[in-house]
């Protein structure tokens, strides 16, 4: 029933689980062997302390940076994820009167209404799975990127703002301040009278924020700042509403026929 919302969590979890499968305490350095330590968290490693060399020692600022950076390295494929959800909101009214044509929950009508679905998806060019492939890029990023700030040593001691960025924000701002924009990115995001959307709208900021409390503030500070990049890009690219016209045209447009 909750086929995305059960996704998204589940990748969130598996997350949480791998943080835990590697050898966290271990620093990371150009002596690191294996695929992950030598291609993955050691670069991000290296740009973390470079940006931070820049901008004497200061390493909140370079994570910023280097967060905005990743962002708009994996730009093209937001910008697919965004144009896409606006194209499932689009078609929107159409899903509910399919649903609705097909309301019965035997196996053969089930049948029916995938084999609909399908086909309305080829007519309108729109691929309901295109928007969790950005999702599942990102995920080895942020973990690779967890691990470089848990396992580089310079890190430790430095401050950002009010918080030690090698430790949990002891006023716990931080998280809700993930918290609360994971909720804005995902409202712009959202399909109008979809209860299945809801439920994840409300759920998701919960989990990011319970589990920002736990994570090193470097972290979390990489989560808030990815979810400002993404509502400035949602509104520019689609604006603040996206796809309630479309869907509002379309149901003003099936009540005239």
């Amino acid at each position: 029933m909750l086929k995305k919302f059960g996704l998204v969590a589940m990748m969130v979890g598996l997350l949480v689980v791998l943080t835990g499968c590697f050898d966290v305490d271990q620093p990371i350095n150009e002596n690191s062997e294996g695929f992950w330590d030598s291609y993955l968290v050691y670069p991000l490693s290296w740009v973390i302390i470079y940006f931070a060399d820049l901008f004497n020692d200061d390493f909140g600022l370079s994570i910023v940076v280097v967060t905005i950076l990743l962002r708009l390295l994996i730009l093209p494929l937001m910008i697919k994820q965004t144009k896409s959800a606006k194209a499932m909101q689009a078609i929107q009214p159409e899903m509910v009167k399919l649903r609705e044509k097909y309301s019965a929950k035997d196996q053969k009508t089930q049948q029916k209404l995938q084999q609909e679905m399908m086909a309305m998806f080829q007519e309108k060019g729109v691929n309901p799975l295109a928007g969790c492939l950005p999702l599942l890029i990102q995920m080895p990023i942020l973990l690779a990127f967890y691990h470089a700030i848990m396992r580089t040593e310079e890190i430790g001691g430095h401050h950002f703002l009010w918080f030690a960025l090698d430790q949990p924000d002891p006023y716990f701002i931080l998280p809700v301040v993930a918290g609360i924009t994971t909720f804005i990115q995902q409202k712009m995001m959202m399909v109008p009278d979809n209860p299945q959307m809801k439920i994840l709208l409300y759920m998701m900021p919960i989990m990011i924020c319970a589990f920002a409390i736990f994570f090193p503030t470097a972290l979390t500070l990489y989560w808030v700042v990815g979810n400002i990049f993404m509502i400035v890009q949602t509104y520019f690219i689609t604006g603040p509403n996206v796809g309630k016209s479309n869907v509002a045209e379309a149901s003003s447009g099936g009540k005239k026929k």
